[in-house]
């Protein structure tokens, strides 16, 4: 009697035991939210669901979704399984980082049961296990990485528990599928240096963009000055070529318009009375050079007898003569100067005005 007496208070505690530790994880166990069916020999299985049956203490069957009949008294359904994907709220809990900085950090735990069996008999409370793991998995995981790469390796994070939560949960017939970390907390003096680091690297970048465009800006200024530079020099060597072009062609052309005179002035003098027209030409231009040299200067050089034009046009008819002489040009140019100037009247004299 006594023995049945403690057996009855030692399952009532473990069955409040058991009580408290639901009601800890109540807002997201679906599991615990209703009580165990009692046998009445026909049951009826909602779907994604499993019924355990022992018969007198000991597991009898998995009941499957749909009619199932039981024995009164010998079969009792001790546990009830939801295979449905089941969402766990991992609660907030501090981490250390590997640059011992304290975060809070919580999470949500997504996870189906395989096995109805061993979720039954593998572990006590599955959801509860499986919440501490992943408890203990992310401080783990998180004392591994520094600050920085927290949040930017969330996602490798989030992979490295489910890896760690899948490999110990596997005897309890339960398979994580997914974990989501929410929200991180770090402390707030870690925030503000944190927030002047950004402000920092945000100004650094600006720095760099503004001095990457004076440099820019300066390498177009003086790839525009080379340019240009370059384009003025080519102009002006065009301008140079095309100039000896022009002056070489207006050589040529001088050239050619003095050789044609020359020619025509020749075959003039060959023809009749040519040499008289000419000889009234040079005494003409004579008698002008004369004339203008008083306009150009002060200084007139005047023969010594200015009055005798006669003698004058004849002194330049002679000269002509002399110099169409066909050959020994310069011999009679040279002793016909030389009789000249023994023959001419005494050398004239400088007036000055």
């Amino acid at each position: 009697m006594l023995r049945t007496v403690l057996r009855s208070g030692g399952a009532l505690l473990k069955n409040t035991q058991l009580t408290n530790q639901r009601l800890r994880l109540a807002p997201a166990q679906q599991r615990w939210a209703s009580s165990l069916p009692m046998n009445t020999v026909v049951l009826f299985v909602p779907q994604q669901e499993a019924w355990v049956v022992e018969r007198m203490g000991r597991f009898h069957r998995i009941l499957e979704p749909g009619l199932n009949f039981l024995i009164p008294i010998l079969d009792r359904i001790r546990y009830v399984q939801s295979l449905k994907e089941i969402v766990i709220d991992v609660p907030e809990q501090s981490a250390v980082s590997l640059d011992n900085v304290t975060l809070q950090i919580d999470g949500v735990l997504y996870l189906r049961i395989l096995d109805p069996l061993k979720a039954s008999y593998g572990v006590e409370d599955p959801e509860y296990a499986v919440t501490q793991l992943a408890q203990t998995t992310m401080r783990s995981e998180l004392g591994k990485l520094t600050l920085d790469k927290v949040f930017r390796e969330r996602e490798s994070l989030n992979h490295n528990i489910v890896n760690s939560i899948n490999q110990a949960a596997e005897d309890w017939g339960i398979k994580c599928l997914r974990y989501e970390i929410k929200d991180i907390h770090v402390p707030p003096r870690v925030k503000e240096s944190m927030q002047m680091q950004v402000e920092a690297e945000r100004r650094k970048r600006a720095t760099v963009l503004e001095s990457e465009g004076q440099r820019e800006a300066a390498i177009n200024v003086a790839e525009g000055c080379k340019q240009s530079q370059i384009l003025a020099s080519e102009g002006e060597k065009a301008e140079q070529i095309n100039q000896a072009a022009g002056e070489a062609q207006a050589i040529l052309a001088k050239a050619e318009a003095k050789s044609r005179a020359i020619k025509l002035l020749s075959e003039a003098l060959a023809e009749q009375n040519g040499g008289a027209a000419a000889s009234l030409s040079v005494a003409e231009q004579y008698v002008a050079a004369f004339s203008n040299l008083a306009k150009e200067s002060n200084t007139l050089l005047l023969p010594a007898n200015t009055s005798d034009i006669t003698g004058m046009v004849t002194q330049a008819m002679s000269i002509y003569s002399t110099l169409a002489k066909p050959s020994g040009r310069l011999e009679a140019l040279s002793s016909g100067t030389s009789e000249k100037q023994s023959e001419a009247p005494p050398s004239p004299s400088l007036s000055s005005q």
